[in-house]
């Protein structure tokens, strides 16, 4: 890419995994802003990120002796943090608060500038304390901050973008200040939302109804997101109740969803909303420096054999488990993870619902199972779910285990020393799925349904393996834990204990098609198809 021909962009999200020490991030979403920033600044493309400093980040989050998962806050400090000396102002409830901006580029990402209303000048500072806690007003009001904040910062910061691009619709109110901006400028509302259009692109991630986040009108307004315009203004971009997913596919020019099945699946959700953006499909990609093993790489590269350096990252896996569980699971053993955010739909406990299958297999030893994954603090779902795993953690305790508070750092070690990694959500529900491409770089072998980012890797027996065909509908969950059994009886562990050399060859090729999805990819892709003016890319509601 030609450096000085790109736009400047400035890119929005609500959380950040940039680095486990810095826990401004609860999962998939956080992960990947952190990844989009280190590719950024990898590539050196003229990128600035904006976002919150969440004082108590999400949650750290344990067992109890019940066996169900709590939660813990604590304050965190950061030394590596700049003070730009900027301060803005934004309204809630009436009341002016004031936010503090930060900087960092810490860890080799393109500049991020976080807003903090943790301050003594304010009567509410605890609006910055967690990440996605709290009640609707108290979602409201950090939005305001994200939004109307984040576009006060970058113009006190001197920042003059080119591009806003809103990663998920939590950022959707920068969208309502810069129309704020044209209208006291002189332009009418419908001219300055239709210019306003122009400089907004929008990521939507989740296809479950339940992610795509709606306030009603009377709520936007007593806590402060109306800035300035009227209820009907609010009403035309985002529908009364106001659904923050239909706001930012109004107020942008073009949206992307995460992968080409995501895609399909967007567009068939929205396809209903009128003016909407229309809507491409950029694949994830992962950040191959923060996530893949560099002996593996180095290996790979050399052409040399992967089992030992994989071993080698196993081991450790297991020394891991060991000093979190007192569990001791064997180096020559299939080791199978499953690690990802405590939702329904992922189906993290679908692999036991078979118990004449799944009980030898686990008795005998044949294979060994690691999962991990947090539920969101108000999400009593979840934590069932989590608690039920953990059940079975007690329940076959040689051969089952459960990390507890999962973040990056575990995120790592499971990603590169387990041999198999284990994905199993009702398609179409899983937007990407970023986790088993961190794994396949590694060449730890997906074991997936065709969802998310999987149907576009997937070549069946040759890089890893598919669970089923695809198949939507009802007795979905039977179909697909047949499947899942089949495959790993007749084809993962014949594999894995009697055909080595094929073993080695799978992961190599895993490894190779990983190369594809990698965020430089993604950024470079986002340059050239989302960000540039004037794209007239065929899309699904173009």
């Amino acid at each position: 890419m030609k450096q000085n021909a790109l736009p400047k962009v400035a890119y929005f999200c609500m959380e950040y995994g940039l680095n486990h020490e810095f826990p401004i991030y609860s999962g998939g979403l956080g992960i990947l802003a952190g990844d989009h920033l280190k590719s950024a600044g990898d590539l050196k493309v003229p990128l600035v990120a904006v976002g919150i400093l969440w004082r108590q980040g999400y949650t750290e989050q344990r067992i109890g002796p019940d066996g169900r998962p709590y939660d813990i806050f604590t304050d965190h400090s950061y030394d590596f943090l700049e003070d730009t000396g900027v301060k803005v102002n934004v309204t809630v409830r009436g009341n002016q608060v004031t936010c503090k901006v930060w900087k960092t580029e810490h860890f080799g990402n393109a500049p991020l500038y976080l807003l903090d209303t943790n301050l003594p000048e304010n009567e509410e500072p605890w609006i910055t304390d967690r990440l996605y806690s709290g009640s609707g007003d108290d979602r409201i009001a950090q939005e305001i901050v994200l939004g109307i904040g984040g576009i006060r910062a970058l113009r006190a910061l001197g920042i003059l973008p080119d591009v806003y691009h809103f990663n998920e619709g939590h950022a959707v109110l920068a969208g309502i200040e810069l129309i704020r901006e044209k209208m006291t400028q002189g332009l009418d509302f419908k001219a300055a939302w239709e210019k306003t259009r122009q400089e907004i692109v929008f990521t939507t991630h989740t296809p479950v109804p339940a992610g795509n986040e709606s306030h009603t009108l009377a709520a936007l307004e007593y806590v402060g997101a109306f800035n300035g315009l009227t209820a009907e203004q609010m009403k035309a971009i985002g529908g009364n109740p106001f659904n923050m997913t239909v706001a930012g596919l109004r107020l942008s020019r073009l949206a992307n969803a995460v992968a080409q099945l995501h895609g399909k699946t967007a567009c068939k959700m929205w396809a209903n909303v009128k003016d909407a953006a229309p809507i491409i499909a950029i694949t994830n990609g992962v950040h191959p420096g923060t996530w893949q093993n560099p002996a593996i790489r180095q290996a790979f590269a050399d052409g040399a054999s992967l089992w030992e350096p994989h071993q080698k990252a196993k081991r450790l896996l297991i020394q891991e488990i060991e000093k979190q569980t007192g569990v001791k699971l064997h180096e020559d053993k299939l080791l199978i993870g499953f690690a990802r955010r405590a939702a329904a739909y992922k189906r993290a406990d679908l692999i036991f619902r078979n118990e004449s299958i799944i009980k030898p297999l686990l008795e005998q030893g044949q294979i060994q199972l690691v999962f991990s994954g947090k539920a969101h603090p108000q999400d009593g779902i979840g934590k069932d779910l989590v608690a039920r795993t953990v059940a079975m953690a007690k329940r076959y305790p040689k051969s089952v285990v459960f990390i507890e508070n999962y973040d990056m750092r575990i995120g790592r070690l499971l990603t590169q020393g387990c041999d198999v990694w284990l994905n199993n959500p009702q398609r179409p529900l899983e937007a990407c799925g970023t986790s088993g491409m961190k794994a396949a770089m590694n060449g730890v072998l997906n074991l997936s349904i065709l969802d998310g980012w999987w149907p576009e890797g997937c070549e069946h027996g040759v890089n890893g393996w598919q669970i089923g065909n695809a198949y939507e509908g009802p007795g979905q969950d039977e179909n697909d834990l047949k499947s899942l059994y089949q495959t790993l009886t007749k084809e993962v562990l014949p594999t894995y204990y009697g055909q080595k050399d094929m073993w080695e060859r799978m992961m190599r090729a895993s490894i190779k098609m990983s190369e594809y999805f990698s965020s430089h990819r993604m950024v470079e892709e986002y340059y050239e198809r989302l960000y540039r003016p004037n794209n007239s890319e065929m899309a699904c509601n173009a």
